[in-house]
């Protein structure tokens, strides 16, 4: 027979369980917030280890005191993640060539240890939404890190500006301010871009079988006139520095890329949720490509990353 003093202690057990579940199942949501705001997962990942840190460095009567423990924890993350974008930018400053956001493959194709895979906590992916293609997040970095916090957490996430204000630190009303310019922003970088995935996946199939048959006539003719080619090496490995712009001299750039190349693999992948390519040699992702693609089937830009600290979810278990 349990004794009343058994029933309060189970209780009480119960209740703590429910709290770490209700507390553990918020990653997913922390990740997906973090990866969008910093446009890395390496630093989705540590925002989301030094919420919880803070979270379990409470005392338990400090945590039941919480009313909403994920508001919470997206409190914190976001005032974290507004913390980090203010320094990225001094670092991004120091950066070799340019910064391009970390790519993610499908889901499916994530690796034990990063961010997904066999055996893998499904909480610890990413949801691969229109917010997180390399469009969008390229749109992103341009925003102020108050607009950027403001629009995503309002925009994608939908929560009110009174609860934005209080991550940001302004008022609801100059919060509504800075998520209506960052939506102006992002906008008038999506206008044009062709809204059929099938389209989209079939531009970028010729793009990869003209490159490979090296025909630069078809591949000028797939590249908008005003196109524009970044590439980000980090300085740990070969890269153009400066954009490339115009249609023909990207092809004549990839054509170069192709003729002088060691011997490699050109495969369609999922990139952000896109159409998108992968470069391997001897078995290991050397390039992630995603692409932009407008309304009349031309690609617009094209982001080739080959950081290889960048190119850790793309890695063999």
């Amino acid at each position: 027979m349990t004794t009343p003093s058994e029933q309060v202690a189970r209780q009480a057990d119960e209740q703590r369980d429910q709290s770490l579940s209700a507390v553990t199942g918020e990653r997913r949501q922390l990740l997906n917030l973090a990866y969008r705001l910093l446009g890395s997962l390496a630093d989705a990942e540590d925002v989301v280890q030094e919420t919880y840190a803070r979270w379990y460095v409470m005392s338990p009567a400090e945590q039941a005191a919480i009313v909403s423990p994920g508001a919470w924890l997206t409190k914190v993350a976001g005032r974290i993640c507004l913390n980090l974008l203010g320094s990225a930018r001094a670092r991004r400053e120091a950066y070799v060539g340019a910064w391009i956001p970390e790519p993610l493959p499908a889901p499916a194709g994530w690796t034990a240890g990063a961010g997904g895979g066999a055996g893998v906590d499904p909480a610890d992916r990413i949801t691969l939404d229109e917010s997180v293609t390399m469009a969008f997040l390229v749109v992103f970095e341009a925003m102020t890190p108050a607009e950027r916090v403001a629009f995503v957490l309002h925009d994608v996430f939908r929560y009110p500006f009174a609860e934005v204000a209080e991550i940001v630190g302004r008022s609801p009303a100059a919060c509504r301010q800075l998520a209506s310019s960052a939506r102006r922003r992002a906008a008038a970088a999506r206008a044009g871009a062709s809204p059929d995935a099938a389209r989209r996946a079939s531009v970028v199939r010729r793009f990869r079988t003209a490159w490979e048959a090296q025909d630069i006539e078809a591949l000028v003719a797939l590249l908008d006139p005003g196109a524009t080619a970044l590439a980000d090496g980090g300085g740990r490995a070969v890269a153009h520095l400066l954009p490339i712009e115009g249609a023909e001299r990207i092809a004549r750039l990839y054509l170069t890329i192709a003729r002088f190349s060691p011997p490699r693999t050109i495969s369609e992948r999922t990139v952000n949720g896109q159409p998108g390519l992968v470069a391997e040699s001897e078995g290991r992702v050397e390039t992630v490509f995603a692409f932009e693609v407008a309304d009349d089937d031309r690609i617009t830009h094209i982001w080739a990353v080959r950081n290889p600290e960048k190119l850790r979810p793309w890695r063999p278990a």
